[in-house]
């Protein structure tokens, strides 16, 4: 759970200032689409296989044609003909080489996993180059990462059955109403009662009465969260409204949204002092999506209400201080972090900062603060979300050092535009990120930059 001590300084109308503040600022309400790029044009299905998008350096056709052969002077439709099998042959040298690289990855996360202590400094290594969609290595990586299992497999078992018992007793103490409280408690006092034993009526009491509005009162208390939860419901359903899995009004994604939503609301209820704010669902998404499609032996589908609960709390610890208006002039702030982002990309380019900072204005709060409070999950389509997370999740000096140096590359990938822009120009191209830029050598820039 998170840190009490931690939650005690922040105040507790954080979530109210905040979500005005996210809606201005990062234009959650009302958003469409998936993503601000226009996001992906196919969605998947609930549990289908990813299939990972790799570039193929095709080049140009006419590169490949021979002057000397005679081909300068063909018609294009008699020149593509003839060069059709050689770029078939390469296109299937490419996918066979990505082929061999998944598998390589794979054989490395099923021998590591396969230990019975895991070396995470190790793990970490293997999982920052990608995992795999599909099967269960992503579920498992990620919940060693975010330290919700264990480094030695024996207890993995005794972990998880702990942690799933202490889920489901949280959401019986925090999401079930009064009422079905009380009808559960006679329930299981009528199953103990000895047999021609009858259960006495028992009076209620002026502060467990559904009209009563005393603040000790069960069902005011019951009642206090309700608006909490029609806010949670309305977000979402905007929630990667392009994909099946959480889109609709199929059995699988009312299924989706409702398990979504108890985790979000118990958030909410243990953690008073933030509550929910405004773009927690689209954190929480990739982390439901994941341990909801990736299956294996222990039966983890039927658990992954649970799993994500626990994965999101840990993964929430550390975000906290950007939730919360008075603390962003702290070390801690959301201040503090692009300050930080606009120190890295002076280190690693001075030129490109001075254009951006000095020249058109465009200080990282106008494009940094969506990219760092919902983990860039606003700026890609979904497949791509799920691969910067191995990344960040994955990074030994945490989730937080490794965005903002992914936040620095993605300005570095665009620099030839933002120098030819102007203040609207760069805004728009920052607040719309182009998705044609290839993930991977965004990660690679990542991890060769500068500190600041």
């Amino acid at each position: 759970m998170l840190n009490r001590d931690l939650l005690k300084k922040i105040p507790q109308n954080a979530h109210q200032v905040f979500t005005k503040r996210f809606s201005r600022m990062a234009g959650c309400d009302g958003a469409e689409g998936e993503g601000r790029n226009g996001g992906i044009s196919k969605g998947f299905e609930s549990g289908e296989e990813l299939e990972t998008f790799q570039r193929c350096e095709l080049g140009f056709v006419r590169e490949i044609g021979n002057p000397d052969e005679g081909v300068e002077n063909m018609s294009d439709d008699n020149f593509l003909e003839i060069r059709r099998p050689a770029l078939k042959e390469k296109r299937k040298r490419s996918v066979e080489t990505v082929e061999m690289v998944i598998n390589d990855k794979r054989w490395d996360l099923d021998n590591e996993l396969s230990q019975m202590e895991i070396k995470l400094e190790r793990l970490q290594g293997i999982a920052s180059s990608g995992i795999a969609d599909g099967g269960e290595l992503r579920s498992i990586v990620w919940k060693l990462l975010l330290g919700y299992l264990p480094t030695l497999r024996d207890l993995w078992e005794k972990e998880l059955l702990e942690s799933r018992m202490k889920y489901a007793k949280l959401k019986e103490d925090f999401l079930l109403s009064p009422s079905q409280f009380s009808r559960r408690k006679d329930e299981a006092i009528c199953n103990n009662n000895i047999p021609g034993m009858s259960l006495e009526r028992e009076e209620v009491s002026h502060e467990d009465h559904p009209l009563c509005l005393g603040k000790s009162s069960a069902w005011h208390q019951f009642f206090e969260f309700a608006d909490i939860g029609e806010q949670i419901d309305r977000d979402l359903d905007r929630t990667h409204p392009s994909l099946k899995f959480f889109a609709g009004d199929s059995t699988t994604s009312k299924k989706n949204k409702e398990s979504m939503k108890n985790i979000l609301l118990l958030f909410a209820k243990l953690n008073p002092e933030i509550r929910y704010v405004q773009g927690m669902n689209e954190i929480l998404a990739p982390l439901y999506y994941v341990f909801s499609t990736e299956s294996d032996n222990n039966n983890n589908n039927a658990n992954a209400e649970s799993d994500s609960f626990h994965c999101f709390v840990k993964l929430m610890s550390n975000l906290l201080d950007h939730y919360c208006e008075q603390l962003d002039n702290s070390s801690a702030g959301i201040h503090s972090t692009l300050l930080r982002l606009s120190e890295l990309l002076k280190a690693n380019d001075k030129e490109l900062w001075r254009h951006l900072e000095l020249k058109n204005k465009v200080g990282p709060q106008l494009y940094g603060f969506r990219w760092i409070t919902l983990l860039l999950t606003q700026e890609f389509d979904f497949r791509t979300i799920l691969r910067i997370w191995d990344s960040l999740l994955s990074n030994p000096l945490g989730v937080q050092e490794m965005l903002l140096r992914v936040c620095c590359a993605m300005l570095l990938s665009v620099k030839t535009r933002l120098l030819r822009g102007d203040f609207m120009d760069n805004l728009q191209l920052l607040q719309h990120y182009p998705s044609e830029i290839d993930i991977e050598c965004i990660l690679k820039t990542a991890q060769d930059l500068t500190a600041a």
